[in-house]
């Protein structure tokens, strides 16, 4: 390596290292302040934890108490997990056949759900909590089958863009073989889209977890995820916020998507090198 591609590392390394630590404040912050008195959080949010300030780990402990975290924790993993099982598994079928399948009413397929990505949730998000209400969409399973349609867009559209890639005479020659439609797409095809299929998971299974919204609408109060619990116990009565018990609901609410984004992150680099094709 010469002196100047050296230099020029160095200096991309510099720059990504400053980025980095720049994204890393806001988390920094909420860490460091979940572990002050909630007086201090509003006079110093800048100030380390000092002896005076310093509250052990009571404002997890009674913010677990209080906001039921538990059972929010059980339902957000329910409802994530379930949901971006699905988005994967049916939208890799939907775009399979899609990109195989060379007919007018699969391009038309296609392009609607390209054009579900366009459209603002603001737009129907009424429209959608009223139908889910009248249609039984209200509950812990529907809000499943509403996950599943608004992921399928997005999902639909990066996989066929992979799946048109895949040379056509691997299904092929699994056929002659004897293979079934099934066995084609679970021992041939799906196997390919796994790096795909992680990348896809990952961005389900983020934005479902930190949805705050569509559960506000559908579901309610009346079975709370992690955003809502979190968000309840900020609102404290009369007024008062424990912006200390806050700040640590924050920090257990991200720990469980950081640990999954760091596994599917070393998944997709697996996936990339044991999908590689040989000519």
């Amino acid at each position: 390596m010469t002196s100047r591609r050296k230099v020029q590392a160095v200096i991309g390394f510099l720059a990504l290292l400053i980025l980095a630590i720049i994204y890393m404040i806001p988390l920094a912050m909420v860490l460091m302040n979940s572990l002050k008195g909630n007086l201090f959080v509003s006079q110093s949010p800048f100030a380390l934890p000092d002896a005076q300030s310093f509250s052990a780990f009571q404002n997890y402990t009674g913010g677990v108490e209080k906001t039921g975290f538990f059972k929010a924790l059980g339902l957000s993993l329910f409802i994530t997990i379930i949901s971006t099982v699905v988005i994967v598994l049916v939208t890799s079928m939907t775009a399979w056949y899609i990109a195989r399948v060379k007919a007018w009413y699969t391009t038309v397929l296609y392009y609607l759900f390209v054009f579900s990505m366009i459209v603002p949730f603001q737009m129907v998000m009424f429209t959608m909590s009223k139908v889910a209400n009248v249609t039984g969409l209200d509950n812990p399973l529907g809000i499943i089958v509403l996950y599943t349609g608004f992921g399928a867009g997005l999902s639909v559209f990066i996989y066929v863009g992979f799946i048109r890639s895949i040379p056509i005479e691997l299904e092929e020659a699994a056929m002659i073989d004897g293979a079934s439609t099934w066995s084609v797409f679970f021992r041939v095809i799906f196997p390919i889209l796994r790096p795909t299929a992680m990348t896809i998971a990952i961005l389900n299974a983020m934005w479902i977890w930190n949805d705050y919204l569509l559960p506000y609408l559908v579901i309610g109060s009346q079975w709370q995820t992690i955003p809502i619990a979190v968000r309840s116990y900020m609102v404290g009565s009369y007024g008062q916020k424990d912006m200390g018990g806050f700040m640590a609901m924050l920090v257990l609410a991200i720990i469980p998507i950081i640990v999954f984004f760091l596994i599917g992150q070393k998944s997709i680099i697996k996936g990339v090198t044991a999908g590689a094709v040989k000519g």
